[in-house]
């Protein structure tokens, strides 16, 4: 994606600001817990991936981890320098389908494992999947405090990218029985739905204004 060049800026205190200090008090914390969260997630799914028995959910771990490692390499690089990154943001794309299968049956009830022993690919599943929502927030905050326009952009893409590998692992949780969708009656849902208007839209011409 292309991102908008920083210019140098003023500091009222000290004049000139170069662009690797082109960054307020509040984007130097949230983006420290950015990368640090970041960090936290890719080790997370470095300790489970020797655990993970099926195939398919390794592979998924491994190609959210690498795509984790690019991200935080290119937020990290214009954090540090305040210009564009060398390389452009990417768009994760995953490969599982987006039909969930809705519904309840019956399961044992969850509880807290007793030894590391009892680690299985429905609990590795979850950890990845709790990890990557906990990351999409504090992305979130933080863009919405940074005045760097480049670092700010670099988050703000990467926060559908999180959002995009929670569903990939829901998904996959849901296909294996590991995470059940109930669903309200169709009547609820339609009354709900149906609870709701378009709000009238006024077309405008180039120049004008709305009256008050």
């Amino acid at each position: 994606m292309d991102f908008q060049q920083p210019q140098n800026h003023q500091n009222i205190e000290t004049g000139t600001v170069p662009p690797q200090l082109n960054h307020g008090g509040h984007e130097m914390f949230d983006a420290h817990e950015v990368l640090a969260g970041a960090i936290n997630t890719m080790n997370t799914y470095t300790m489970l991936s020797e655990h993970v028995q099926d195939p398919e959910l390794r592979d998924i771990l491994q190609r959210q981890k690498q795509f984790m490692a690019d991200e935080y390499n290119i937020t990290l690089e214009c954090f540090k320098t305040g210009q564009d990154p060398s390389k452009p943001t990417q768009s994760y794309k995953m490969k599982q389908g987006n039909d969930f299968t809705y519904g309840m049956k019956p399961s044992q009830p969850k509880k807290p494992m007793q030894s590391a022993t009892e680690l299985n690919d429905e609990t590795i599943a979850l950890n990845m999947l709790s990890a990557v929502k906990s990351v999409a927030p504090v992305k979130t905050g933080a863009a919405m405090e940074t005045t760097n326009p480049v670092v700010r952009r670099v988050l703000a893409d990467s926060i559908p990218n999180c959002i995009e590998m929670a569903y990939e692992i829901s998904l996959y949780q849901n296909k294996h029985g590991y995470y059940q969708v109930p669903q309200l009656s169709q009547m609820d849902m339609q009354q709900m739905q149906n609870g709701y208007a378009s709000a009238p839209v006024q077309p405008q011409m180039p120049g004008q204004y709305p009256s008050h």
